[in-house]
Parts: structure tokens; C-alpha cells; sequence
């Protein structure tokens, strides 16, 4: 069975060294000790990007990691950009979602990777505010991911719940 892990975060976060040492323990103990084997990403954020090098890095010595990106945008796409995003990524897949507004496609991405996910490595701070004045996208899958009993793993306190 495939084990998978989402990486959902803030859209600006504090890169530390610290942070980057948690992340790659967090990874290497869903590889080694749950059997993880895929992690899905979205975009638009400096958590998904770090995770994504930490993993790629990783990657190295673990060559049946995947990482597959899941798109909020763009149902159809041309077989060149396809082969882009294969530079990159073991895959990229467009989930059927309800809904036109651009907020409303990331919200049910989230929703998507979770879904298909026994795993989520957040980065979640409670007391973040985008700069948008509207409730967190990171925490409203945060909350749907409690919602739906995944095992979490917020690197923010790095904390398991």
C-alpha cells in the first residue's frame, strides 16, 4: 500500500536552520518508521518550497520518493508543460473540484491532498494573519485535516497530534 503525506504551510515563514533540520527528521521518520513513500504538494508557498528541496535532497538516498504536484488551476495543460512540471515532480495531477473562485480552488486542493493522504506535515501558527485579512487557507486545512483524523505533523511547534 502507498503511503502519502500532504505539505500544506503558511505562504511566508521564518527559514532557519532549525526549521530545516525539523523538517528533514519529520520527512525521514514518515520514510523510515510509516513507510511514506509519496508527498503531494501544492504551491504558492515558502513552506512547500522548503519542504520540497528538503525532500528532493533526500530523495538522493530514498530514489522511491514521489513527489507529485497537485494543481488548484489549470485542468487541461499541453504535454510540454506537463514534461516542465516532470523536471521537477514525478507527476502532476488536476482534481475535479466544485466552484470558480480562485480562493475556493486552493481551499478544495487542500481538501484533495488530505483526502488522499494518511499523513499531513503542516506549518500552521495559530496566530498568523495573511495579509489579506481573511482566515488562513493553512489553517482552514488544518482544521479539516482534525476534522478528518490524519496524523499531523505541525513543524511549527513540531509537534505529532
Amino acid at each position: 500500500m502507498i503511503k502519502t503525506c500532504s505539505i500544506i504551510g503558511h505562504r511566508e515563514i521564518e527559514i532557519t536552520e532549525s526549521l530545516k533540520e525539523t523538517i528533514r527528521k519529520n520527512v525521514l521518520r514518515l520514510i523510515r518508521n510509516k513507510g511514506v513513500s509519496t508527498f503531494l504538494f501544492g504551491s504558492k508557498g515558502q513552506f512547500n518550497s522548503l519542504c520540497y528541496d528538503i525532500i528532493t535532497e533526500i530523495k538522493v538516498d530514498y530514489p522511491n520518493i514521489k513527489r507529485i504536484y497537485i494543481r488548484a488551476e489549470y485542468p487541461f495543460i499541453s504535454k510540454d508543460y506537463l514534461d516542465y512540471l516532470r523536471e521537477f515532480y514525478e507527476d502532476s495531477i488536476y482534481f475535479d473540484k466544485n466552484g470558480n473562485s480562485s480562493k475556493l480552488n486552493y481551499i478544495k486542493r487542500n481538501e484533495y491532498m488530505i483526502n488522499h493522504s494518511e499523513y499531513c506535515l503542516f506549518y500552521f501558527d495559530n496566530n498568523y494573519t495573511p495579509k489579506t485579512k481573511t482566515k488562513s487557507g493553512t489553517a482552514i486545512a488544518y482544521n479539516y485535516a482534525i476534522k478528518n483524523n490524519k496524523e499531523i505533523i505541525n513543524i511549527k511547534n513540531g509537534l505529532v497530534t
